[in-house]
């Protein structure tokens, strides 16, 4: 299954290339479950994020590893796949980009995913878009400039 949010900040692409750190990894996650960082390398090629998720009567880990990262003129990539996922997931692989637009930027979730079955995958569908649509306001918080 595909997801695809996109998120336009009057920031530039420069600055949300910037901005994307742990704490703003941090500050992605909605409250359910609760996300406990164990790693956290960076968004370049080779790179690694470790997290432990909390449901509550179990944790699960997940890994994922930057497999390929762009700076292009006008855009900036990187792409995470899940090589230690929840078991309740196949696959997945997220494509992050940050695209110039004006002087301002749109920042694109695109993310791919699989449970190993149609129908979980499309349970899990309406879960995993809302926790990524919850992104779009903490991106807006980040990266819109306020007026001088």
């Amino acid at each position: 299954m595909r997801i695809v949010i996109r998120t336009s900040v009057s920031a530039n692409l420069k600055e949300v290339k910037q901005g994307f750190t742990e704490q703003l990894f941090l500050s992605l996650n909605p409250p359910f479950p609760p996300v406990k960082l164990l790693r956290f390398d960076g968004c370049e090629k080779g790179d690694q994020v470790a997290l432990e998720l909390n449901f509550l009567l179990f944790k699960q880990q997940w890994i994922s590893e930057i497999t390929e990262s762009a700076d292009r003129t006008g855009s900036w990539s990187f792409v995470d796949v899940g090589r230690k996922l929840p078991f309740f997931l196949r696959t997945w692989k997220h494509r992050h980009a940050v695209i110039q637009v004006g002087k301002g930027a749109e920042i694109v979730d695109d993310i791919r995913f699989s449970t190993g079955a149609l129908l979980s995958d499309v349970l899990l569908y309406p879960v995993l878009w809302a926790q990524f649509l919850y992104r779009k306001p903490i991106y807006k918080k980040w990266f819109n400039k306020k007026p001088s």
